[in-house]
């Protein structure tokens, strides 16, 4: 090989060394702008979290209309309480209204899918239940456990409890006697909800207002922005806050999901009213 060969070849050896290196480092760069926009992406998508503001004017005046049960629900405000009474009869149809005064025009029989589904020995009786709920709920210092029998109110009258049977157990045998309507009455004929109400659902959709929790914190149904939620994007208490329909400018609500709490978790956000019976 003479001499022009061996510079030639060392030349060529050189230039291919050359463009290896930068082209390693131009896959470097890359990777790291890559990155560099992977991490403001996702830097973004924490921005996009809403979270309540520290001080917060919630009023729930213009829902009230909405528990429009004429039959079964009234209610009067007064030093920033609203009173809400239920004589929490149902207003749809029921199993649980066979044997009753009712049974001509409201009973009819379970029209469900829970192959399981047997009927308990109560049925649906008149109550007397009041709600005493402040008008402008506020976040609790210290959170208080929901009670066993009402813990809210729903737009129909029909009162909510907890995700607990008896004996703070769970609802995975009580579940089948729930009717169609997923609910049942209790030992005194109180009928209530411990899950979804899809009569309310139904009616009105399936991210429609559906009642209010003893705190003053309004209760949704189980989609929000077109997305099915599940309990796992709710907080401790099974809510969060975010803009609804009936308040555009925020507020922390409840949602119902199909999974346990179902309806309440650890307990009330808010400040809880009184019940009385």
């Amino acid at each position: 090989m003479n001499e022009t060969t061996r510079l030639f070849e060392s030349l060529k050896l050189f230039l291919s060394c050359l463009m290896v290196f930068f082209l390693g480092s131009c896959s470097s760069e890359e990777q790291i702008v890559s990155a560099e926009e992977e991490l403001i992406n996702n830097e973004e998508q924490v921005d996009d979290t809403e979270e309540e503001p520290e001080n917060t004017n919630y009023d729930i005046t213009s829902i009230l209309t909405m528990f429009d049960n004429a039959e079964a629900v009234n209610y009067s405000v007064s030093d920033g309480i609203v009173s809400i009474s239920t004589s929490n009869l149902p207003n749809h149809k029921s199993p649980y209204y066979a044997d009753t005064d009712w049974e001509d025009d409201m009973q009819i029989d379970y029209t469900g899918t829970n192959t399981k589904f047997r009927l308990n020995p109560n049925r649906i009786g008149e109550q007397n239940i009041t709600f005493s709920i402040p008008l402008n709920p506020e976040e609790a210092v210290n959170k208080e456990a929901t009670p066993m029998g009402p813990m809210g109110i729903s737009r129909n009258g029909v009162v909510f409890f907890n995700q607990y049977a008896a004996g703070f157990s769970a609802l995975d045998n009580e579940i089948n006697s729930f009717d169609q309507y997923l609910g049942h009455p209790a030992g005194n004929g109180a009928y209530h909800y411990h899950i979804e109400p899809v009569y309310l659902t139904e009616e009105f959709g399936d991210d429609a207002l559906l009642g209010l929790l003893l705190d003053g914190f309004p209760v949704y149904g189980p989609v929000e922005g077109g997305t099915l939620l599940s309990s796992a994007d709710l907080d401790d208490y099974h809510g969060h806050y975010g803009a609804t329909i009936e308040f555009p400018d925020g507020i922390y609500h409840y949602h119902v999901s199909a999974d346990a709490p179902y309806i309440n978790g650890d307990g009330f956000y808010g400040i809880a009213g009184s019940i009385s019976r």
